[in-house]
């Protein structure tokens, strides 16, 4: 079988300068993964950094027909993660495949 798929990966560090504990990271990262997932049908988890109050490393995954698509939806997700009030993208990793 042949297939003309494109994966495209992202990672993101996240920056909470808000947050003062755990509790609060996972209160604001949480629904913000869950709207990436809906929103844009990615794949999202949390990949790094995970005990740390202030900071996340996230991992993107997307599947599209062209690297165009996939490009443009990963950049939806960046927006996505920018207009969110309580988080700054610090740095993007990003690769396709």
């Amino acid at each position: 079988m042949r297939s003309d798929a494109c994966i495209g990966v992202l990672f993101a560090e996240l920056h909470f300068p808000e947050n003062r504990s755990l509790k609060e990271k996972r209160r604001v990262l949480r629904p913000l993964i869950q709207r990436l997932r809906r929103d844009l049908h990615l794949s999202v988890a949390e990949v790094g950094d995970n005990d740390l109050w202030n900071v996340a490393v996230i991992g993107i995954a997307c599947v599209a027909s062209t690297k165009v698509d996939t490009a443009r939806t990963l950049e939806r997700a960046i927006d996505q993660i920018e207009s969110h009030g309580e988080v700054r993208v610090e740095s993007v990793i990003r690769g396709e495949h």
